[in-house]
């Protein structure tokens, strides 16, 4: 029997973890299959306490399988304030004649979406700001801050996040990307669950090689 996708709490016991799938309302946050926050609060909260000045319209993108630490954070391009007058207050939110001039603030440049891969490790209060893409495959170092694209397979840590190193050499990465694990079926995943977790990158080519005869 495969585990389900659509369970809210999939450890017997374990309310502090969850799968995002079945638990975000917003249309402007997309999650995987498999995907989970872990925290002893009240991880249900995530789309008000994890994913921050999400005014819109940029959107949160999450893939399957990622692994989210407890106090991960998304910071959305509506924290971000004018930087190109002598002040960074934004005067028109708090109302009265102020809120004449809301164009001050509403026409601040995008940043895109903030994109996620699959099977990313989010480590223990990592903050990623807005419209940062961050690769499949990738680990986010516990307490990072960051704020630039991460390459797939890559290990980051610091504030400002920089590349610690790759988990993969660029051609070992390509093949992981062709392969695509998180794409196959749940059967077939639950079959080589133990090539996908201590495998090498032969061993799961050969799996795929199995599921295509």
């Amino acid at each position: 029997m495969t585990a389900d996708p659509n369970v809210l709490h999939p450890i017997p016991g374990q309310l502090r973890v969850v799968l995002l799938k079945p638990l975000v309302t917003s249309p402007l946050i997309e999650v995987g299959e498999f995907s989970y926050y872990d925290d002893p609060d009240d991880p249900t909260a995530f789309e008000t306490r994890n994913v921050l000045y999400h005014y819109g319209p940029e959107r949160l993108v999450i893939g399957k399988f990622c692994a989210l630490g407890e106090g991960v954070r998304f910071i959305m391009n509506g924290a971000n304030h004018r930087m190109d007058g002598p002040s960074t207050y934004p005067f028109p939110i708090m109302g009265g004649s102020w809120s004449e001039h809301f164009d001050l603030i509403t026409g601040l440049p995008a940043r895109g979406d903030t994109v996620v891969g699959h099977d990313v490790w989010f480590g223990y209060r990592a903050m990623v700001m807005p419209g940062v893409r961050i690769g499949s495959g990738a680990v986010i170092a516990s307490g990072s801050v960051v704020v630039d694209d991460v390459p797939d397979y890559g290990i980051v840590g610091g504030n400002p996040a920089r590349l610690i190193r790759r988990r993969y050499s660029d051609e070992d990465v390509a093949r992981l990307l062709a392969l695509a694990w998180w794409d196959w079926p749940a059967a077939s995943i639950t079959a080589h669950v133990r090539t996908i977790m201590s495998g090498t990158v032969d061993d799961l080519e050969a799996a795929a090689a199995q599921l295509s005869s």
